[in-house]
C-alpha cells in the first residue's frame, strides 16, 4: 500500500531523495549513451547533467548519515503517493534527440516542484527546511535542464542535429522503403503485363499481380529484416526495416494491378500503364528528395528500367 508523503519520517523523505537522484542519474547515463553515436554533443551535455545529480546524491548521502547514520531506509518513488513519476525508457523510442531534451527538462521540472510543494505542505520545521534545501538544489538542475532545452540551443548545434536526425530517418526509413516501393513497381510488372497479354482477361490478371506483389512483399521483408541487425551501421531495428520495406513492396505491386478489377481488359490496362508512369515517376522523386540525386538523372534510370521489364512483359505474355 502506497504511503501518504505527510506520514513520512525526516529520514525517510532524505531516502526519497536520494533514491530520486539515483533514478534520475541512471536514466542520464542510458539517455546519453544511447545518443552518443549519432548526437556526441547532446550526450555530453547529459554525461554534465549526471555527474551533477551523482554529486548531489553524494551530497544527501552525506548529510543521511550525518543525521541518521549509516543505514539508508528503502523508500521509492512508487511507494508514495503524489510522487514524481518516471516514463519508462520505452516510452521515449524512438531515440530522437529533442523528445530525449524534453523528457529531460520535464524530469527536472518535476523534481523542482514536488519538493518545492512538499515544502510548503508540512509543518515540521526540520522537515521544512531539508524539503526546502532539496527544492533549492532541484532549482539549480532546473537551470541546467533549461539550457538542455531545443530553445535554447545553438543554431549551428540545432542544424547539426537536424541534418544528424535527417540522415538517420533516410537511413531507417526511406531506404528500406524506397528498395521496396522499386522492387514491387519494377518486379511485378513482367508477370502482371505477361498474363494480361497471355489471357485478356482482368480477374486472372488481378490474381497474378496480387500473388506477385504479395511474394515480393514476404521476400522483400525478409531479406531486408536479415541483412543487419542495424547495431553496426545503424540502420534501426531489423524488424522495423522489413515491416517498412515489405509494405512498400507491396504498395508499389498492388498500385498497378487493383485496375485489374475493372471488367473491361483495355480500360484495366491502360489505368494500369498511367499508374505504373505515376510510380516511376514517386520514384524518381523520391530518390531526388532523400538520395540527392539529379531528377532528370533518376527519371531516366528508373523508366529505363521500367519500360525494360514492362516490354519483357508484353512480349512473354504475347508469345
Amino acid at each position: 500500500m502506497k504511503r501518504s508523503f505527510k506520514d513520512l519520517s525526516a529520514a525517510e523523505v532524505l531516502a526519497l531523495a536520494i533514491s530520486l537522484e539515483e533514478e534520475d542519474g541512471r536514466l542520464l547515463g542510458e539517455f546519453a549513451r544511447l545518443l552518443r553515436p549519432n548526437y556526441p554533443r547532446a550526450a555530453a551535455d547529459l554525461d554534465t547533467m549526471r555527474k551533477e545529480e551523482d554529486s548531489h546524491r553524494h551530497r544527501l548521502v552525506e548529510l543521511f548519515r550525518c543525521k541518521f547514520g549509516d543505514e539508508i531506509p528503502l523508500v521509492r518513488r512508487q511507494d508514495v503517493r503524489g510522487f514524481v513519476r518516471r516514463n519508462p525508457l520505452q516510452s521515449v523510442r524512438p531515440w530522437d534527440v529533442q523528445r530525449v531534451r524534453r523528457q529531460v527538462a520535464l524530469m527536472e521540472l518535476e523534481t523542482q516542484r514536488f519538493y518545492t510543494r512538499a515544502a510548503e505542505l508540512t509543518s515540521d520545521a526540520e522537515l521544512r527546511q531539508l524539503l526546502g534545501d532539496l527544492a533549492e538544489a532541484e532549482r539549480r538542475h532546473e537551470i541546467i535542464a533549461g539550457q538542455f532545452d531545443p530553445t535554447n540551443q545553438a543554431q549551428s548545434e540545432q542544424e547539426a542535429e537536424a541534418e544528424t536526425a535527417r540522415q538517420l530517418f533516410v537511413l531507417q526509413v526511406i531506404q528500406p522503403g524506397l528498395v521496396g516501393l522499386m522492387d514491387g513497381s519494377v518486379s511485378t510488372l513482367a508477370p502482371l503485363f505477361a498474363a494480361a497479354f497471355a489471357t485478356r482477361e482482368s480477374h486472372p490478371t488481378f490474381l497474378v499481380g496480387l500473388a506477385a506483389s504479395v511474394g515480393a512483399a514476404i521476400s522483400m521483408g525478409f531479406a531486408e529484416a536479415l541483412s543487419d541487425d542495424g547495431s553496426l551501421t545503424g540502420r534501426g531495428h531489423p524488424f522495423l526495416r522489413g515491416l517498412i520495406c515489405a509494405l512498400m513492396t507491396l504498395i508499389g505491386g498492388v498500385g498497378h494491378a487493383l485496375p485489374y478489377l475493372i471488367p473491361h481488359f483495355w480500360t484495366a490496362t491502360i489505368v494500369a500503364t498511367a499508374i505504373v508512369v505515376v510510380e516511376l515517376i514517386a520514384i524518381a522523386w523520391i530518390r531526388n528528395r532523400y538520395m540527392d540525386s539529379p531528377f532528370s538523372t533518376s527519371m531516366v534510370q528508373v523508366v529505363f528500367g521500367g519500360a525494360l521489364v514492362f516490354a519483357a512483359g508484353i512480349l512473354i505474355g504475347s508469345s
